[in-house]
């Protein structure tokens, strides 16, 4: 029966690591109700838990050095996909803070092994981040609108005619 219940919690723990990479949050909660103290207290379900929660509180760091300490090797395949997640995601938060930084900052931040790597990364993914010598600059995101660009006098108009129609029909 433990070996039967040991497995249960790998396939359980497996799957929760699919809800989280996939960021299906509210079925990866949904599925911690039906859990058991004893279920979650198991290293394949507590590590995806404890995962959830790092990522709730941006502990980034923690969530990458987490690679390193999986509990099975079947969790490696996941963690990968959620490794280039919040790579991606502290990549969009350096983006928006820093206008330039050295190559080897952003590969520190990023958790990456090499300046090499970190290049191949800009390559096929950040298409507006230039390398130039041991900087990496940013470009300035596009203007987005202003309040001022929306016709917000035609679009009251409108919604008043609009109301006037409905209620001459009813």
């Amino acid at each position: 029966i433990l070996v039967k219940t040991e497995r249960k919690c790998h396939v359980l723990g497996l799957n929760l690591m699919h809800l989280l990479v996939d960021n299906r949050l509210s079925e990866f909660h949904a599925e911690l109700e039906l859990l058991s103290e004893e279920e979650a207290g198991t290293p394949f379900v507590s590590f995806p838990i404890t995962l959830e929660r790092q990522l709730m509180v941006g502990s980034y760091d923690e969530v990458l050095n987490a690679g390193r300490s999986v509990p099975d090797p079947s969790y490696n395949f996941f963690m990968e996909n959620l490794m280039e997640t919040v790579r991606d995601s502290i990549a969009d938060c350096v983006e928006v803070t820093y206008k330039s930084l050295k190559l080897t900052d952003a590969v520190t931040m990023m958790k990456l092994d090499s300046v090499e790597e970190l290049q191949e990364y800009v390559q096929d993914k950040r298409d507006d981040w230039l390398v130039e010598g041991d900087m990496l600059t940013f470009q300035p995101p596009p203007v987005g609108s202003k309040a001022a660009d929306i016709p917000s006098m035609k679009l009251i108009s409108q919604s008043l005619s609009y109301a006037t129609e409905l209620e001459r029909i009813v």
